[in-house]
């Protein structure tokens, strides 16, 4: 039986999609279940993304080509926000987050305790066969956050997030590929909104890994997120 909060109609979660065919049916079944609001954003997938949503009970938008993360999740936040969402979640298409997670999630934000809650895999041991290398990756993703957006925080790039209708259209998403969540949480310091992280729960599978951003890729993002800063 869903909770009060998630199966709150106010609730919409976002869902950006890439190629995510072979996966994204699996995705929807879980929050589906629990939220009566889910939009997914197919970013210009050249798989079968898009016709896998066809009959099911969620918001199906699509870019027409490929823009990134960061534009399909500004794409499916401005759609929720629209449309009357008080709380805006988003949620990764492949499987790595877990359903369950986001009633903690929102609490803080349905209470009004804070304008943004932020996942982190890191508090308890909540990564689920994380590499050491990816951990390593993540953790100077951490430092190089609070040493340039001076925001402490513990998990950077968690896709797993909840944010109030004000933050949702305060917060406007500039870097269109995976710069995006830097620019997030610089967003999130520079305009004081109050948040709080909530330990969640990321599974890394074989596909997971595959399909995700490789660590060679860090360098190439943190110089997107720089270079975005200095013309924001």
């Amino acid at each position: 039986m869903p909770s009060e909060a998630t199966s709150s109609p106010h609730i919409w979660i976002v869902v950006p999609a890439y190629n995510e065919a072979a996966r994204i049916g699996r995705t929807i079944q879980g929050l589906v279940h629990h939220f009566r609001n889910v939009v997914v954003v197919d970013d210009g997938s050249k798989d079968a993304t898009f016709d896998a949503l066809k009959g099911q009970p969620v918001w199906a938008l699509r870019h027409p080509i490929n823009l990134g993360q960061g534009a399909a999740l500004q794409t499916g936040i401005d759609f929720a926000v629209a449309h009357g969402a008080e709380v805006v979640v988003t949620f990764d298409a492949d499987g790595q987050h877990d359903v369950h997670d986001i009633q903690r999630l929102v609490e803080p934000v349905v209470s009004k305790r804070a304008e943004v809650a932020l996942g982190s895999r890191f508090l308890g041991t909540q990564a689920i066969n994380m590499p050491t290398s990816r951990w390593l990756i993540l953790k100077m993703g951490v430092l190089f956050t609070r040493i340039c957006s001076r925001i402490n925080v513990t998990d950077t790039h968690n896709g797993l997030r909840a944010l109030s209708r004000a933050a949702a259209t305060k917060l406007r998403i500039r870097q269109n590929r995976m710069a995006h969540a830097s620019e997030i949480l610089d967003q999130i310091q520079y305009l004081g909104l109050k948040f709080e992280e909530v330990p969640v729960t990321v599974h890394y599978s074989d596909a997971v890994l595959e399909k995700g951003q490789q660590n060679s890729a860090a360098v190439k993002v943190a110089a997107q997120f720089l270079l975005g800063r200095m013309v924001r």
